[in-house]
């Protein structure tokens, strides 16, 4: 994408700089400018083309808009940056610079993390810090360390936390999490204390549930809580900020509820793809408004004009104060649902490669320009032409605008609908006045799908790492014996949790080979957000395998009706994951086994006795080539030769037959 500005030039008392992203590079232009109240002069144009120019004023003699919150991106909702732990130095520390460094890339002022609830949330599953009644563990995941991660880069940036999915054991059996809510009170308040306990990290704010309907009475109970906990934490910033998410805005009838004088404020209404608009009764609560999911579209040009469009046009139609766009950073297999959706692309830790995608200059052109706390002007915000502008100040004298110019087809996100508009080339010429300039005017040239933007400030840059390693496809003969005695992280490198969650585990009860394996640990249905599979299932590898032969060891825990599998030509996941389908060896307590192609075990293929028993160590093999598939027992052949015509090619997978302990060792796929 081509963006473009006008630079430098002084006016009597206010320096614009222009910043330009052309050719993927930043460039201070020239600025057609003017202190005086009768001329305008660049770019050749006489003075009859400056007046026929469309005039926009810049003014804060009468007050000023509402105060700007800043731009932020997800990291969830879910699993989204679940290969971004993996990746060696020092590309993992290049692609969080690119992330969170301020005056560097996209300088993100705001990061919303999942609280993991061991449940599926888009492209795969997060652990919970409880994932049983009498369990906490605050190390679990990698939301932990990416928050720390971007405080580290930027000590200002604010966090957010919002949980998709709930553990099993607080709905009691009902897949409900407000039934009980002081139960649901602790665990979101001990994931509030974890942080600070464990991490030193401040939680800003807190959703309730993603796009789902909230409760009063645990609205009022959390509130309360996290206000002892404050008093507990005597270091604790004075303040949690609790918010309402709204899906375009659809429960704001709901707002009654809150006006009781015994109710805690709300200080916030979020929505999530509000397509730039906001209903009356957003506007009526006299709330910051945000939009704090928005984007979730491909990071080509395209989705970069889309991100362009909302950023600004979010407050010039709909007042919202804040963008945040799903998701962070696209750190998870390309094929599962919404690939590349992030802002950049950091997709092989086997290899180092990473891309930085033109949503992180088009973020740059806001985030490197302002900050929070800084304020809107009062103006209309529409070209003439088509496209919007926004002016900012910091009040000490600093002034920021944004321009964009995007097309219908250049500039179309994912979702809402975006209905036919159109813009073209114009001449647009800007009036300052008020506390900025006494009459100054500058006029500008702006072509179509472009970005520019005019600052007072001189700090921004275009940072540039020496290129990556190039693109190389997952390894075709891969191996983990899950041997790390002190892991960094709880889940194994690559493995990617659709149903259910792997973690390491060391097996202090073996005296064998089998002391440090890989373990599911999920024995309850979680509270699902989206659907969820019946049974447990993480993935590995390249989705364009076709032929391989996957080996690993396994152990069922559960007694009687336990099961564990592995699997070949895996085809989905994410909220797809129900429908998977794939080539599925199944061993079980009972000592039968099975062959499905499809993760709910209703295609079958071949079925017999194994000998298989519980509480023992086997190895199982699966060869898939061509149209046949064979599988071996501890290295002897079971069955052969079942003809595999569907899928042609997927994943490798292991999982369990249904929430159960079961565990891994030894894991190796060769593939061709």
């Amino acid at each position: 994408m081509a963006a473009s500005a006008a630079g430098g030039m002084g006016v009597a008392g206010v320096l614009l700089w222009g910043w330009v992203l052309l050719g993927c590079v930043w460039c201070p232009g020239l600025l057609e400018a003017d202190a005086s109240r009768s001329s305008s002069h660049g770019h050749g144009h006489s003075r009859s083309s400056a007046r026929a120019a469309a005039a926009y004023p810049l003014d804060d003699l009468h007050g000023l808009g509402r105060e700007f919150d800043g731009i932020g991106a997800v990291s969830g909702g879910g699993a989204t940056s679940r290969l971004l732990v993996n990746y060696p130095e020092p590309y993992r520390s290049q692609i969080l610079d690119f992330l969170f460094m301020p005056n560097f890339g996209a300088s993100l002022h705001m990061l919303k993390v999942e609280i993991g609830g061991d449940g599926q949330s888009t492209d795969g599953t997060e652990p919970s810090h409880m994932h049983y009644e009498n369990d906490e563990n605050y190390f679990r995941g990698y939301e932990w360390w990416l928050m720390k991660e971007a405080k580290k880069r930027n000590p200002n940036i604010k966090l957010i936390g919002l949980p998709w999915a709930f553990p099993g054991w607080i709905g009691r059996g009902e897949n409900w999490p407000y039934d009980y809510p002081d139960v649901t009170v602790y665990y979101i308040v001990s994931w509030i204390w974890g942080a600070k306990q464990y991490h030193d990290l401040d939680i800003d704010y807190i959703g309730i549930w993603n796009e789902r309907s909230f409760n009063s009475k645990y609205i009022k109970n959390i509130k309360t809580s996290v206000r002892c906990l404050i008093g507990l934490l005597v270091e604790y910033r004075p303040h949690v900020s609790f918010c309402l998410y709204w899906l375009n805005w659809k429960f704001l009838h709901k707002l009654a509820d809150f006006s009781q004088p015994t109710f805690p404020p709300v200080p916030n209404n979020w929505a999530h793809y509000p397509g730039t608009k906001t209903v009356d009764a957003a506007l009526l609560t006299k709330k910051k408004l945000w939009s704090s999911e928005d984007y979730s579209t491909f990071n080509d040009e395209v989705g970069a004009g889309c991100w362009a469009r909302v950023m600004n046009q979010n407050y010039v139609n709909g007042n919202m104060s804040a963008t945040i766009a799903w998701n962070l950073v696209s750190s998870y297999y390309e094929k599962l649902p919404f690939g590349r959706n992030g802002l950049m692309t950091a997709q092989e830790p086997w290899s180092g490669h990473y891309k930085v995608e033109p949503p992180i200059w088009i973020t740059a052109h806001t985030t490197q320009f302002t900050q929070p706390g800084w304020t809107y002007l009062q103006a209309d915000g529409h070209l003439k032409k088509g496209g919007s502008y926004v002016a900012l100040t910091d009040g000490l004298g600093n002034l920021t605008i944004i321009i964009e110019t995007m097309t219908h087809n250049h500039s179309e996100c994912i979702r809402p609908r975006l209905l036919p508009f159109s813009v073209s080339s114009q001449i647009a010429t800007f009036y300052l006045k008020g506390s900025f300039v006494f009459e100054g005017t500058f006029t500008l040239n702006l072509d179509v799908d472009e970005v520019y933007t005019l600052t007072t400030l001189k700090t921004g840059q275009k940072h540039m790492y020496r290129e990556p390693p190039p693109s190389q496809p997952f390894p075709s003969n891969y191996k983990d014996d899950f041997n790390i005695r002190n892991p960094a992280f709880s889940e194994a490198p690559n493995f990617a949790d659709q149903t259910g969650v792997f973690e390491y585990f060391v097996n202090t009860s073996d005296p064998g080979d089998h002391i440090y394996t890989l373990r599911q640990v999920v024995v309850q249905r979680p509270i699902t957000w989206a659907s969820d599979a019946d049974q447990t299932i993480s993935i590995i590898g390249d989705f364009n395998w076709v032929n391989m032969t996957i080996t690993c060891d396994i152990y069922i825990e559960r007694p009687h009706d336990g099961g564990v599998f592995i699997a070949g030509r895996v085809d989905n996941g994410g909220i797809y994951v129900r429908r998977t389908k794939g080539i599925f060896f199944w061993v079980f307590a009972d000592g039968t086994y099975r062959v499905t192609g499809d993760l709910a075990r209703k295609v079958v293929l071949m079925k017999g006795l194994a000998g298989v028993r519980d509480r023992t160590w086997h190895t199982l093999t699966l060869t898939l080539k061509g149209s046949s598939a064979s599988g071996w027992l501890n290295g002897y052949p079971l069955w052969e030769n079942v003809p595999a015509f569907k899928p042609s090619n997927g994943w490798a997978a292991i999982g369990t037959r249904s929430f159960e302990f079961a565990q891994f060792d030894n894991f190796h796929v060769e593939a061709s």
